[in-house]
């Protein structure tokens, strides 16, 4: 690790939510041989409280940024306290304290070298300088104190265990009150700040916390209940869940778990309501999208003239037929303030949005400003916009989701201003992105909801979809009829046998469309590998192939399966660059799986991207992913936001269609395999879908339902406002 002594000169950027910081400094000393003959370098890292012209040692690393050239990316700091008589006199005449350069002079003239030392130890012995009040000696006093206790601060926060970075966002925003605030409840830091309970916890107890505090006590139950939301997709749960997930941490009866349960509730954490345990945010989350719900379907629908005359015309416009169940659900959507429509693949869910689009633009003279198009991933939103030519995005985006503070920009009390919102893909979006999705639009918005009543829910908690539609209080329309079947997919027929659990025996013989590859476990591999290289002699590509499977690891897993891919589709080539991390390599054309949503870069959970460039120096390391011409560039410690693309899971592929799809199926899948995942696979196949293995293992998954359904409150909270 290098080192910069310098200046802060000038401030660039900072962000005062995190501390992160942007700036410049003016180099006195360094070891980076590089720089020793500049002035001058600018830097970036996480500051508590950056002071400009005072002097700061910087250890950190030296890095080439694509678009800014040399930069000091630093990684801890400490503030020098300045010693010689000039750096004396501008450090106490600074903006820092109430005092002149003149008087700052006389000070320093009087006590030397050991002004600051002195001013800490004896600030009284400042009333021998004339004309200075005891007022702004103790102003002088605490000012520096403040000032060097913040070095202390950090030095103590990293001996408890915290890291420096972590250290310095606490500082950041706590200032000196840090220490405090962890001595009077270091717990509290998991629900204020970016930590998670295991973290917390392990410093808690290296540093003295009993186990069976009553702090951790509470602070853990929050924690289980967290952790069997996401696991079980619930919005709440029962006592004995909860009971046995606190058991994996703490030995503690079920009469002492009811009590500090009781205490939460009272504190308002938890919501006890008929022996359900609800977490805050989720009980007030279903209270609020069941109350806009209601609302929404309350309010008198809009009555256009000649609707059916309208149809028409688009009909005439697009050379298409709408049968009778489709111009009802174009109707319902334009006139209803809250409408969901509904159908499995081939029915013209997509055809049914661009009619909508189409009419009320076309026919209805609505403006294009006045209607937004959302869809939960990157992929969905593209395919919206590929059919209606207009602007669709994903909901993080509309929302203005800021990734530092895991908030959303545009709220209740900054909302957007469309009218029409139409949403796809909607058995994909959780209970909480579908609160903030109707707190981030105009109350009266008209909402069409769109997806697929028999897909996977969605990967984070509750079942938003399924619950609008089982409460029956909403204008549904299920569209049935299958378009597909004109081009004789047998895709389609395959999927809504499944569905309905009632495979033929069809399902092993080979349609243009379709095949079954019958081979053992240890077989897929080289199987995969010969299927690939027969599509690939056709004319397929990599982008025109995606493997699909339910579990990362084993020989037949995810991980595994890409490393074989990746010497199909994108072997070593001495004229590639490529970086090894990890157990993975990393190579120029690489298809690759982003794992989270980032939208400074424009870049979503779920895309699609390829190696771009692999950039290797001695300072860092570099990889760019082109994302359908957008370039993003990932440094090292952002290489856990994706991985290789070419197998995927089922869950990170809905939302998206691939021209072909391959999917293997064997018994080691067993325990993931069940209906809906496997009708959710089967129905990414756009044009060709192939399974390799056993038939056993597939019809097991066909007829498997896997798990009870998810425990949520939103289709009862719903029935429950409506007989109120």
């Amino acid at each position: 690790m290098a080192y910069i002594k310098g200046i802060y000169s000038k401030e660039i950027y900072r962000n005062e939510i995190n501390g992160y910081t942007v700036g410049i400094v003016n180099i006195k000393e360094t070891d980076i041989l590089e720089i020793e003959k500049i002035n001058t370098i600018s830097f970036v890292g996480t500051f508590a409280d950056l002071r400009l012209k005072n002097g700061y040692m910087l250890n950190g690393n030296l890095i080439e940024h694509s678009k800014y050239g040399l930069q000091f990316e630093v990684s801890s700091y400490e503030i020098l306290m300045p010693s010689k008589k000039e750096e004396l006199i501008e450090f106490l005449s600074s903006d820092l304290f109430p005092i002149t350069e003149k008087m700052a002079s006389k000070i320093v003239d009087k006590f030397g070298s050991d002004t600051l030392e002195i001013i800490l130890n004896s600030p009284n012995d400042l009333l021998m300088i004339p004309r200075l009040s005891q007022t702004k000696i103790d102003k002088i006093y605490n000012i520096l104190q403040d000032y060097q206790y913040t070095s202390s601060i950090v030095i103590k926060l990293g001996e408890m265990g915290f890291s420096t970075k972590k250290a310095l966002n606490l500082l950041n925003k706590y200032k000196t009150k840090t220490l405090d605030i962890i001595k009077d409840n270091i717990y509290d830091l998991i629900e204020k700040d970016d930590f998670n309970f295991v973290e917390i916890d392990n410093i808690a107890l290296n540093n003295g916390i009993k186990v069976d505090d009553e702090k951790r006590i509470n602070a853990l139950i929050i924690y289980a209940m967290k952790q069997l939301c996401f696991e079980k997709g619930d919005t709440y749960l029962n006592f004995d869940e909860i009971l046995k997930k606190v058991e994996e941490f703490l030995d503690i009866s079920s009469s002492n778990l009811e009590a500090n349960i009781i205490k939460l509730n009272k504190m308002g954490k938890i919501v006890i309501i008929d022996n359900k345990y609800y977490l805050r945010e989720f009980y007030e989350a279903e209270n609020y999208i069941a109350s806009r719900l209601c609302f929404l379907n309350d309010m008198s629908i809009s009555k256009y003239p000649n609707l059916e005359k309208k149809i028409d015309n688009i009909e005439k416009d697009n050379n298409i037929k709408y049968d009778d169940i489709q111009k009802k659900a174009i109707i319902k959507a334009v006139s209803n303030n809250i409408t969901i429509i509904t159908g499995g693949p081939g029915t013209g869910k997509t055809t049914i949005i661009k009619a909508i689009v189409s009419l009320l633009i076309n026919e209805l003279k609505v403006k294009k400003e006045d209607i937004a198009l959302l869809a939960p991933t990157g992929r969905a939103a593209k395919k919206m916009m590929e059919t209606t030519n207009l602007v669709a995005c994903t909901i993080h985006k509309y929302l203005g989701w800021d990734k530092e503070s895991n908030t959303f920009k545009v709220d209740a009390y900054n909302s957007n201003s469309e009218h029409y919102i139409i949403v796809d893909e909607v058995s994909m979006i959780d209970t909480l992105v579908f609160k903030s999705l109707f707190e981030g639009t105009k109350r009266d918005a008209k909402f069409i909801l769109v997806g697929d009543y028999y897909q996977l829910p969605s990967v984070r908690e509750g079942q938003v979809l399924k619950d609008l539609i089982d409460s029956n209080m909403f204008d549904v329309i299920s569209l049935n009829q299958i378009y597909r079947q004109i081009d004789s997919s047998y895709i389609v027929n395959l999927a809504y046998e499944v569905k309905n659990k009632d495979l033929s025996e069809n399902f092993m013989s080979k349609k243009d469309d379709y095949n079954f590859v019958l081979c053992t476990a240890d077989q897929i591999n080289s199987s995969l590998v010969q299927v690939i290289t027969k599509a690939m002699a056709k004319g397929y590509t990599k982008k025109d192939i995606q493997v699909l499977a339910p579990m990362y690891k084993g020989i037949n897993g995810i991980d595994n399966l890409n490393k074989i891919l990746q010497e199909i589709f994108n072997p070593k080539n001495n004229k590639k660059n490529e970086y090894t991390y990890g157990e993975v390599v990393y190579r120029i054309g690489d298809k690759i799986l982003q794992l989270i949503n980032d939208p400074d870069n424009n870049v979503y959970n779920g895309d699609i991207g390829y190696i771009y460039d692999i950039s290797k120096t001695k300072e860092k390391i570099e990889i760019i992913i082109d994302f359908d011409g957008n370039k993003v560039t990932y440094t090292k410690d952002k290489f856990i936001n994706f991985r290789h693309g070419y197998a995927i899971s089922v869950h990170k592929a809905q939302g998206s269609e691939f021209d072909m799809v391959i999917i293997p199926f064997v018994n080691s899948y067993k325990r993931m395999l069940y209906n809906k995942l496997v009708y959710t696979a089967l129905t990414r196949a756009k044009n060709k879908l192939i399974i390799l293995g056993d038939p056993n293992a597939f019809i097991y998954g066909v007829k498997n339902d896997y798990i009870e359904g998810r425990k949520t409150g939103l289709k009862d909270i719903i029935e429950n406002k409506y007989k109120k």
